[in-house]
């Protein structure tokens, strides 16, 4: 641990902080939404069918133009993008309050989705450009850890917020990131490998950065993962929002059982990003570590669906599958960061992530959903969530392995080249 620490503390170590920080705050603010949904579709007289169509379209507009705040980070900097995308974002989903129907929130929705997302590859870059090498895969791993504390955070307070001040007055909530820009702008560095190749990325224009994805020598990895990001959050989408409508409808449990019962089985898939942060960066290749934890994701979920009768038997499989198909995200994330070179990073990052996610959450609830009304809740389930699951294991799995420990400019070559 002393060894550890001895190479993590000063610069890696403020960076992952606030980096985990802001990721953290833009995640409570996203949660935001959800909790606040349901009184919000009463008054303001809104379907589930127009809530999706919100949802699917802010997530599709809003996760395209993520490719541009990608190309901008690896272009002006990773903490001035931050600093930007943590203002947008607060400020965003403070307009919430004053949406009166579904064109308004969709907008408020798609601003949202866009400069929220834009902290993912700017966290990312940041971390694994100064992390030590021996524990990137860690620390970028624990970053993601902020996903679900954020929203945790925000469901301690937002049950009794929404009570007592009412569900506009929640979204004012999310003003109160916006003191910690200074916090950013003060603390947080650009990394030194950032330095040395920002006079390679100011020469770049949108359509260069992002066909120089497509070059030949990169072209087979980012096409590889953008299928398995999309498949894996198609999977992701269609069972995390809808699973406890699942645990109402098809199995007669009393929604507050059944909100206990997703709480504590994601309360548990925290250990599992952990675990899977720690397997990835010293027993296995983070490659390999997602193809594991995919899989055995896949094999729980199936055996939550049909294996279980019983609420005790429901929360102990449940439990598993968040642990492992979960959990996979911090390693996932790990990988996917340090296959691209510095100058290409976070554009890399917000085309194989952010847009792959964003697409992958706009599709992956609405075909469940209409895949219920048709075949029921087990069939939807397998088929479009188990399977896809499965398919983005395999996806990765033909991925290129890297090794742990070595420099994150050494990467490239593990790839026959250096990816430019």
């Amino acid at each position: 641990m002393s060894a550890m620490w001895s190479q993590i503390r000063g610069v890696p170590a403020v960076t992952f902080l606030i980096c985990f920080a802001a990721y953290g705050l833009s995640q409570l603010d996203m949660a935001l939404f959800s909790y606040a949904l349901p009184v919000m579709r009463r008054e303001l007289d809104l379907t589930l069918t127009t809530v999706g169509i919100v949802v699917g379209v802010a997530y599709t507009v809003g996760g395209t133009f993520q490719l541009l705040m990608g190309h901008l980070t690896d272009r002006f900097g990773r903490s001035t993008m931050l600093q930007l995308a943590l203002g947008v974002a607060s400020v965003a989903v403070a307009a919430h309050a004053l949406v009166l129907g579904p064109v308004s929130l969709t907008i408020a929705r798609t601003v949202t989705v866009f400069s929220g997302g834009a902290l993912y590859p700017a966290t990312g870059a940041l971390v694994t450009e100064t992390a030590p090498a021996r524990y990137r895969g860690l620390m970028a791993g624990l970053l993601q850890t902020a996903y679900p504390l954020g929203w945790f955070a925000a469901a301690m307070f937002a049950a009794p917020f929404l009570t007592l001040f009412g569900w506009r007055a929640l979204f004012a909530v999310a003003l109160l990131s916006l003191p910690f820009i200074f916090v950013v702008r003060r603390y947080l560095k650009e990394s030194a490998r950032f330095a040395v190749a920002k006079a390679q990325t100011e020469k770049r224009s949108l359509s260069s950065s992002f066909g120089a994805l497509f070059a030949p020598n990169m072209i087979r990895r980012t096409i590889t993962l953008f299928i398995a990001q999309f498949l894996f959050v198609v999977a992701y989408g269609g069972s995390s929002l809808l699973f406890p409508t699942y645990f109402v409808e098809a199995r007669g449990v009393e929604i507050g059982s059944s909100a206990i019962l997703v709480g504590l089985g994601n309360g548990v898939g925290l250990f599992g990003y952990i675990l899977a942060a720690y397997v990835g960066e010293f027993v296995l290749s983070r490659r390999n570590t997602v193809v594991l934890w995919t899989l055995l994701g896949a094999t729980a979920f199936f055996g939550l669906i049909w294996g279980t009768s019983s609420y005790s038997s429901a929360l102990a499989a449940f439990a598993v599958m968040s642990f492992f198909f979960y959990g996979a995200s911090a390693v996932k994330f790990a990988y996917v960061a340090e296959v691209f070179p510095t100058h290409l990073r976070a554009t890399g990052l917000a085309f194989c992530s952010s847009l792959a996610v964003n697409i992958g959450i706009a599709i992956g609830p609405l075909s469940v959903s209409a895949a219920v009304e048709a075949y029921g809740w087990d069939i939807a389930f397998s088929a479009l969530v188990g399977v896809p699951l499965i398919t983005a294991g395999i996806f990765y799995l033909f991925l290129t392995p890297v090794p742990s420990g070595i420099d994150v400019d050494q990467v490239q070559e593990h790839f026959g080249g250096k990816g430019d």
